[in-house]
């Protein structure tokens, strides 16, 4: 059993804590309020430059510390972008902060494939920087499938998404593209052609469609084809967006960040249903949705799993002596207990509802769930929650079932419940199961 640090249950942002970026800004006000910013708000550590010369200086210590840099394209001895380019050369991804803008500034600073540039002229400036790092960070765990049959056409989407930092598949043809799509369960956006040697993009989309939501993957075409009404076709095919060509790498940049934050967003509220309010863990019909899926799957490998039923003792007495407000406390101190314990593992833990919980072991027999269990509750037991500058014992009783054959998911959770009563029958600060009432009745 792992007793780890509590996970992130409360759908906040990612943080990226450990790794460091490069901040190349004359600006001491600039530097202190971002360095700030970035280890508040994303974990970062920052290491500052000021000029060129201590770039070089910090570069030529340890260039591959650095996981980004933002950098300042006008400094004092690097008024014409030296700065970036020293940056660049040396293989770190770069974001351009800068307060000198014009389009011939844009075309240079896009020809260099940077990740993006922020300007300096507006007061939401800092929060679009933030936000620029946090989605560079972001996409090196996103990965987008390009399909398109030219080579030399493929070639330049998979440098313009990976200057974005994002994971590249890469497709010649539809059959090859699905063929990722089951290679690569992670995918979350699809970029393709319209004109293929064996299906039409509009085809692919179809496919794609009739197994990926689009809450699930993103779907981009894009096709040099002069028919205006294509557009709609993939639109109606069930494309979440369409570019003709020859488009701008800045618009596709855009419209693939904008596709993978509707999924971000879509991800967060997902999580959000699935959480309970007040302890952040999953709730009763998160449970009821996955629990009945892990069991299946369990049993479909001819394998058995097992439910506990876990209750905090004498909680109606403690919310009836010390209120409410000092139930929730409990039931919260208990819950990141649990959490804690069960970070990392494949177990499903729950809050079902009041002072009750529920966990699902797959690939778990009775006895070895009753072992563990009898863990949990020996270490809860011996937890103390301070309330009101009282310190509070806290027991939990709990009700273990194993389960082995098909039946309802509503009949292995009742049977855990059985044991559970008999736990308080017993006394309490117990684990019943079925393997405990088993070895009773051998002896």
């Amino acid at each position: 059993m792992a007793f780890q640090g509590e996970n992130n249950r409360w759908g906040a942002g990612p943080r990226f804590g450990g790794q460091t970026i490069l901040l190349v800004e004359d600006s001491r006000m600039f530097s202190a309020v971002l360095s700030h910013r970035f280890h508040a708000e994303l974990g970062l550590n920052t290491k500052t430059c000021a000029s060129l010369k201590s770039l070089r200086e910090v570069l030529a210590q340890d260039g591959e510390a650095y996981t980004i840099a933002i950098v300042d394209l006008t400094l004092p001895d690097s008024p014409y972008g030296e700065a970036l380019d020293c940056t660049m050369e040396n293989g770190i991804p770069a974001i351009v902060f800068t307060a000198t803008f014009d389009i011939a500034t844009r075309n240079r600073i896009m020809e260099r494939s940077v990740v993006d540039y922020v300007l300096k002229d507006s007061e939401f400036a800092l929060d679009t920087l933030v936000a620029a790092v946090r989605r560079a960070m972001t996409n090196r765990k996103t990965r987008v499938l390009v399909v398109d049959d030219v080579a030399s056409a493929r070639q330049l989407l998979v440098e313009l998404l990976k200057a974005q930092q994002y994971m590249v598949v890469e497709a010649s043809s539809g059959e090859e593209a699905l063929s990722a799509l089951q290679t690569y369960g992670d995918i979350e956006l699809v970029v393709t052609d319209h004109h293929m040697p064996d299906m039409s993009g509009y085809e692919l989309t179809r496919r794609i469609r009739k197994r990926f939501g689009s809450d699930r993957l993103r779907i981009i075409g894009v096709s040099s084809s002069s028919d205006r009404m294509l557009s709609a076709s993939f639109l109606k095919a069930g494309a979440s967006d369409f570019l003709y060509r020859p488009f701008g790498a800045e618009e596709l940049q855009c419209r693939i960040a904008n596709n993978i934050e509707t999924l971000t967003q879509l991800k967060q509220l997902r999580a959000a249903a699935a959480r309970d309010y007040l302890t952040g863990l999953y709730n009763r019909r998160y449970f009821y949705d996955l629990g009945p899926k892990l069991v299946t799957d369990c049993l479909r490998q001819k394998a058995v799993c097992s439910v506990a039923i876990l209750d905090i003792d004498h909680f109606k007495r403690l919310n009836d002596t010390y209120g409410h407000e000092i139930g929730d406390t409990v039931l919260k101190a208990v819950a990141d207990r649990l959490a804690t314990i069960f970070d990392g593992s494949d177990n499903l833990l729950s809050r079902l509802g009041g002072e009750e919980f529920a966990i699902l072991f797959p690939m778990m027999d009775s006895i070895a769930a009753t072992k563990l269990c009898d863990e949990i509750r020996s270490d809860i037991s011996r937890m103390t929650v301070t309330a009101d500058d009282e310190d509070l014992s806290v027991t939990i009783s709990i009700g273990v079932a194993e389960i082995s054959a098909h039946e309802t998911f509503d009949n292995y959770l009742n049977a855990a419940d059985q044991f559970l009563y008999m736990a308080k029958h017993k006394g309490r600060n117990l684990v019943y199961s079925d393997a405990k009432l088993t070895g009773e009745a051998a002896q």
